[in-house]
């Protein structure tokens, strides 16, 4: 298996790409920015207010109390 990168110039030449994938006789695979995009569609907004250091420190502790309760 060989890995190439195809730069298209011309809508005519995606089409046919297309068609050799479905023909499974190529596998077309998106690039790094498509998939940060999609992966970054999925995540949640991130409010614009920070969270107070002690709040992170008290939902910490609270998981390590669970956690050495269970072990």
């Amino acid at each position: 298996m060989e890995t190439i990168l195809v730069e298209i110039r011309n809508p005519k030449a995606k089409k046919l790409l297309q068609d050799l994938a479905e023909l499974d006789l190529i596998a077309l695979r998106p690039t790094p920015q498509q998939r940060w995009q999609a992966l970054s569609a999925q995540l949640p907004d991130v409010p614009d207010e920070k969270i107070p250091e002690a709040e992170i420190q008290a939902e910490v502790q609270a998981v390590r109390q669970i956690r050495q309760k269970q072990a």
